[in-house]
């Protein structure tokens, strides 16, 4: 679990490092809110999940991080390119997206706490 979410979150690096790139070419910054999330939630929250989840087994190996992987790498997609079209198009049609992708993005981020707090032993 703890190398998978590393490697996931090297591509949401990808992505974010590219998107600020191309912002910065561009000289818009409409896109910095998805820039900063996919860089926070993507890339460095799911690395340090999966350096604890690789640090601890017992981590990993609860049904609590499974949850947390699919609830995380499901919402956050979703909830990104929701943002995208709302700060892109000015379109509110996009909002329940932004709202369901971070709900889910939120609640695997609260099940990894739990995980957290419950399993990790001194």
């Amino acid at each position: 679990m703890g190398i998978k979410l590393i490697k996931i979150s090297t591509i949401y690096f990808a992505i974010g490092i590219l998107l600020g790139y191309f912002m910065s070419i561009s000289h818009s910054y409409v896109l910095t809110p998805v820039h900063v999330h996919i860089n926070l939630l993507g890339w460095t929250a799911l690395t340090l999940a999966g350096i604890l989840y690789h640090l601890f087994p017992n981590l990993a190996s609860s049904k609590l991080s499974t949850w947390h992987f699919w609830l995380h790498n499901i919402g956050l997609p979703i909830m990104m390119l929701s943002l995208a079209g709302i700060v892109t198009t000015g379109n509110d049609a996009f909002t329940p997206g932004t709202a369901i992708g971070a709900t889910l993005t939120c609640l695997g981020v609260l099940l990894f706490v739990w995980n957290v707090l419950k399993n990790l032993k001194a």
